[in-house]
């Protein structure tokens, strides 16, 4: 790996630990203002008819799923698989080989919307979600900042994966060196 590429992915990695740190902070932040200005289960309108901004605790999963589960169930999937899961996705930010911008930042909002989920989790015992969302027929759950951050991030992963070039940036080195080869 040249000077420059190693630069790069410095760079990359500083920007993506930035935007976990970011993704944590707007979580959390919003989160405590709903948790100190809004009662449970208040509806306030923000827009007419599309977003409602309702306080709900919870204990589960993606929607509700799994409250109701035995709770040393509930550790282990909802607190101790999702360490090592934000773990293991650090460690792949931090160690791929030639990642490209999208992934590492995909990454890092996917681990930032995760960690702050997680913290609520830790600390509070249940998730603070408070946004909903409806355009006509079609309409949300109640989510948070940090479901946005997860989905924006997987998003960014997956246009990463299937679009480019498989979470790698193009070996430039390779290519401008098959490119001035003299035939």
């Amino acid at each position: 790996m040249n000077h420059y590429m190693k630069k790069h992915r410095r760079l990359s990695i500083i920007i993506g630990v930035l935007l976990i740190s970011a993704n944590i902070g707007c979580d959390q932040f919003t989160k405590s203002i709903v948790r100190n200005a809004i009662l449970p289960n208040e509806q306030i309108t923000v827009i007419t008819n599309h977003l409602t901004l309702t306080k709900v605790e919870n204990t589960g999963a993606f929607l509700s799923m799994g409250q109701s589960w035995w709770p040393p169930l509930k550790v282990a999937l909802l607190i101790v698989l999702p360490i090592f899961a934000l773990g293991f996705a650090l460690h792949i930010m931090i160690k791929r080989s030639r990642p490209s911008r999208w992934f590492t930042w995909g990454l890092a909002f996917a681990i930032g919307g995760g960690t702050g989920n997680l913290i609520d989790r830790i600390i509070h015992g249940s998730v603070t979600d408070f946004l909903h969302l409806k355009a006509g027929m079609l309409q949300t759950g109640i989510f948070n900042m940090a479901d946005v951050s997860i989905m924006v991030g997987i998003g960014m992963v997956l246009v990463d994966v299937l679009v480019f070039n498989n979470g790698r940036q193009p070996d430039t080195e390779a290519a401008i060196g098959t490119v001035n080869e003299s035939p």
